[in-house]
């Protein structure tokens, strides 16, 4: 899972130095292809590509290819002073309706750059648990709550198929352009689900395919179709959708009731 990660081709068209970035970033984790089939469960939810694409992992979930994702060394980019104008985080912030002394779960949170933001939003009788499978992004992402003297933040290391959160314990589940990469969709969100409280939502924050415009590789977007098709098949139902960043969907889910 991303877990906010820059990765390998997810900028269409940038500056020399988003490219750049992207080059010298291009670090793979985790098991390789051939080891992740020789884990597939016998019932798998998964179906294996002739070949890959160009920037996916050869492997398909609901006829959607799953992604690349990048390493740890792509940090620098997620905190970019560009990203406050190409994505308006504040507004994503605003639309999410947190109230002090929820807790609330950030996957992929990566340098911590919408984990600070959340903390702030839960206040000091609320927590964040912020999850990320790479050991040295936990270790960037503490050191930048520890700069800014965050208390609130719970570090979370997650696993290719589990995020490792406890159950029925979050109010809501934040995945900033991160879902695409996961390479066991399914049995990440069966365990999101279990994590949610009875009332809790899971967010998708994704690029959108639907937008020629968004600059972002087909493969790193999402439409709000495929998004509503993965999520119903994982448990979900929808609950409402923002539309208003300049290049993302925010798609909101809760539980189903049957």
């Amino acid at each position: 899972m991303k877990i906010s990660i820059l990765h390998r081709g997810h900028l269409e068209n940038s500056s020399y130095l988003h490219l750049l970035v992207a080059a010298i970033c291009l670090l793979p984790w985790g098991p390789s292809l051939r080891a992740q089939e020789a884990s597939e469960p016998a019932n798998s939810q998964y179906t294996k590509l002739p070949r890959p694409s160009r920037d996916g992992i050869g492997k398909a979930y609901q006829g959607r290819e799953i992604s690349h994702v990048m390493g740890h060394l792509g940090a620098d980019w997620l905190e970019r002073p560009e990203r406050q104008h190409e994505e308006r985080p504040d507004l994503l912030i605003e639309s999410l309706g947190i109230r002090p002394g929820q807790t609330v779960a950030d996957i992929g949170a990566g340098s911590g750059y919408f984990t600070r933001r959340l903390a702030k939003q839960v206040g000091k009788d609320g927590k964040v648990m912020a999850v990320d499978i790479q050991p040295e992004m936990l270790t960037i992402l503490k050191n930048n709550l520890e700069d800014e003297g965050i208390k609130n933040v719970e570090m979370i290391q997650g696993q290719e198929q589990t995020p490792n959160l406890p159950e029925a314990s979050l109010d809501m589940v934040l995945m900033v352009d991160v879902y695409h990469e996961f390479s066991y969709p399914h049995e990440m969100m069966t365990a999101i689900r279990k994590a949610l409280k009875p009332n809790g939502q899971v967010v998708w924050v994704e690029y959108r395919l639907e937008d020629p415009r968004v600059p972002i590789k087909l493969l790193h977007k999402m439409s709000k179709a495929q998004v509503q098709k993965e999520a119903e098949h994982q448990g979900f139902e929808w609950v409402r959708t923002f539309e208003g960043l300049p290049r993302q969907h925010v798609l909101f889910f809760k539980k189903a009731s049957n």
